[in-house]
């Protein structure tokens, strides 16, 4: 039977170091698989966050060779097993323990943004187009993968200033809801960062949803607010209008 080697970051508030465990591996086997067998039976303190191990309730994000993904969903036959797999909380967030960050952050930037909004004198009727066009959104699982690789947080920590690509795609959801009748576009400008994204793709890149979230919501929104604010024949429409 194979063996391979995990690294596997331990310690608690940021301290610590990486802790080398050598476990069985089996076919099929994903990365989340080989922390609970390392958990059981050489680290039983090893503090790992984790829920349906079906790739559904991002609970369980972490960076795996530097990359942020998620362990349930990361197959050890796509990994290089011939030297150590490295595991590490998620860098964008309060370390707590081990593999286990404070994402709580996210959950107060949410409670920020506008909720719907519906007009009680609009009828409730849409184009099949516009009605289909944000459920890609609704897929969003909450891993913050996304927060976890954009620059604008990991690198230069504007946590005050920048709301990130998963409430950008949940500001969308809303934006382009045909039913949705407030206004976001002041707040996406002045206090939620929107320019500050400079539409790398990175956040694309790591969704295990494979939303599209540069193109589909960022890019979007970013028209709309220049749209909006920055467009000198919008103004006179407006002002004549």
């Amino acid at each position: 039977m194979a063996t391979a080697t995990f690294k596997i970051w331990r310690g608690e508030r940021g301290g610590g170091g990486y802790q080398d465990y050598t476990t069985e591996v089996t076919e099929g086997m994903v990365v989340l698989d080989a922390v609970h067998q390392i958990q059981a039976a050489d680290a039983n303190d090893l503090s790992v966050r984790w829920n349906c191990k079906a790739g559904k309730c991002g609970s369980c994000s972490a960076e795996i060779n530097g990359k942020p993904r998620l362990m349930c969903m990361t197959r050890l036959n796509t990994l290089d097993l011939n030297g150590p797999v490295t595991v590490e909380p998620m860098k964008t967030f309060p370390h707590v323990k081990d593999l286990v960050t404070d994402v709580s952050w996210n959950y107060k930037v949410k409670e920020g943004i506008k909720k719907f909004k519906s007009d009680p004198n609009r009828a409730w009727n849409a184009q099949q187009a516009d009605v289909d066009r944000p459920q890609e959104f609704r897929k969003c699982i909450e891993c913050f993968l996304c927060q976890d690789v954009c620059h604008v947080l990991r690198e230069h920590g504007l946590h005050d200033e920048f709301i990130g690509p998963r409430f950008f795609v949940y500001s969308a959801a809303l934006e382009m809801n045909p039913f949705d009748s407030d206004d976001r576009l002041a707040d996406l400008k002045d206090t939620q960062g929107i320019g500050y994204c400079n539409i790398t793709k990175c956040c694309t890149q790591v969704c295990p949803e494979e939303i599209k979230i540069t193109d589909n919501a960022i890019i979007p929104l970013k028209e709309r607010v220049v749209d909006e604010f920055y467009d000198p024949l919008g103004k006179l429409f407006k002002i004549f209008r």
